[in-house]
């Protein structure tokens, strides 16, 4: 026992494995936020009017907003002007892989995401974001000849301003919310995804986001947009250097499906959750939305939540075109002091719409996990049906999990169905396994990794692998 017991002390000690930073020189815009640092950064853009418009009036909107403190998580003080809204590598080049920096390259093969391979092997593309620029994205050639566009949000900007102009914030307003806003505001790349009509993507789209340079934050943008019975899936991985500063990270992503249209939407966030007294980690507050704009559209959102000190975000449906049908997947894992506030709205408009929701929570340590959902039918949406299902584990009695459901139905028609447990992890449970030559920490990560199935399941297979083994790590220590 005793040596069980120094196994699970080592595990507890053992670091965030993606915490190195590389150590390259970069461009950086000075600390602060005010206009002269949104002209700055588009400036660095080159962008045209429009878009210089949109940042200023989301960020004047912004200064007349509070920070919201509803989220059943303790936020300290965030001090917006001791930020750098902009940093990108001094060796910025964009015409080929072959021109990126080496060190960058390194960077992305220690992640595991070996961006010199992709060249020869297929299966998925991949756009990768390196603190406030895109560095490399691949497949780019082979996806163009089918009409798919899929490139940073810098470049889209560039070579397709009209799509720009028409999708930016038609899900997501600028005025939405205080972290979209301040995004809306300050926001320097992402990914771009448009699928013509009739097409489906052969390949996984992925963006990796890599925060790498000290006292940054980031603010990226993501917009996908699936004409009429188009389908993609698309991926999304993030990491971050460990630190004892706490950085901030909040995005936005819009995605726009036309009628028939498919879009899956899954999300691997690891970014790094602080050490185990609570010190440092980022502060990961995401606005995340999607609009089923014609009719049998589908969106499906699947999420993976293991990183950040503290994580607020909704990915969100509104179906708005009869027989949409829009799709929640989510685990959420806390651990040590992590603070998670998590969730998904619904909203049906449409005529004969369909929502599914599963959420699993899983709370070890003195971490808390707060299930938050909106279910709302409007009056047109006759026939509208949503299951919802919210399930918690505990690990420990130091750990808390809380959930907020809101149903808000307006026609006579609706079915919603809402069922919701918790659990926590049994003596018994863990003797069972143990008896039969199982470690501790390996019989929590089985037990938690049957307990999050439902979900890893709707993952495609290479997130799904990685999510397993990421959900032992995360809960290393957790148990004694």
């Amino acid at each position: 026992m005793t040596d069980k017991k120094n196994k699970i002390e080592e595990f507890t000690d053992s670091e965030y494995k993606w915490g190195f930073h590389t150590d390259i020189e970069q461009e950086m815009a000075p600390k602060g936020l005010n206009e002269d640092i949104i002209r700055l950064i588009s400036k660095k853009k080159n962008e045209p009017e429009f878009l210089l418009d949109f940042r200023l009036k989301a960020y004047r909107h912004w200064l007349t907003m509070d920070q919201p403190n509803w989220s059943s998580m303790n936020v300290p003080a965030i001090d917006f002007n001791d930020i750098i809204y902009f940093a990108q590598p001094k060796k910025k080049k964009l015409n080929s892989l072959d021109e990126v920096d080496p060190e960058i390259l390194e960077t992305y093969k220690k992640l595991g995401i070996p961006l010199e391979e992709q060249k020869a092997l297929s299966g998925v593309a991949v756009d990768a974001v390196f603190d406030s620029v895109s560095v490399a994205t691949t497949y780019k050639e082979m996806l163009g000849e089918m009409g798919i566009i899929f490139c940073s949000f810098s470049e889209a900007v560039q070579t397709h301003p009209d799509l720009i102009k028409e999708y930016l914030g038609s899900v997501v307003p600028w005025r939405d919310n205080f972290f979209a806003t301040l995004n809306s505001a300050v926001f320097t790349d992402g990914s771009f995804c448009y699928i013509p009509r009739g097409v489906k993507c052969p390949i996984e789209l992925s963006t990796y986001f890599r925060i790498n340079a000290k006292g940054t934050g980031q603010f990226e943008r993501t917009l996908i947009i699936a004409e009429e019975g188009a389908e993609v899936s698309y991926l999304e991985g993030c990491t971050a250097p460990q630190r004892d500063e706490n950085q901030l990270h909040a995005a936005v992503v819009e995605l726009f499906a036309h009628k028939d249209a498919k879009i899956k939407y899954s999300t691997v966030q690891n970014w790094y959750p602080g050490d185990k007294n609570g010190k440092g980690g980022i502060f990961n507050f995401v606005t995340k939305r999607g609009k089923c704009h014609g009719d049998n559209s589908k969106i499906s959102w699947t999420q993976v939540e293991t990183g950040s000190a503290l994580t607020w975000k909704y990915p969100s449906c509104i179906l708005k075109g009869d027989n949409s049908t829009g799709e929640f997947y989510s685990i959420a894992v806390t651990n040590n002091y992590q603070q998670a506030d998590t969730g998904t709205k619904m909203i049906h408009l449409g005529k004969n719409t369909n929502s599914t929701i599963i959420s699993k929570g899983v709370s070890a340590g003195k971490a808390r996990n707060s299930y938050r959902g909106l279910v709302r039918t409007g009056p047109a949406a006759t026939n509208a049906r949503n299951f919802s299902q919210c399930d918690s584990l505990l690990i420990g009695d130091r750990c808390g999990a809380h959930t907020f459901p809101y149903i808000d139905a307006k026609g006579s028609t609706a079915t919603i169905e809402h069922e919701a447990t918790t659990s926590k992890i049994s003596d018994d449970q863990l003797f069972y396994l143990q008896q039969r030559g199982i470690e501790p920490e390996d019989a929590v990560t089985m037990i938690v990794n049957g307990f999050c199935k439902e979900v890893l399941n709707e993952l495609p297979m290479e997130f799904a692998v990685e999510a397993r083994k990421l959900l032992g790590v995360s809960l290393e220590g957790s148990v004694g």
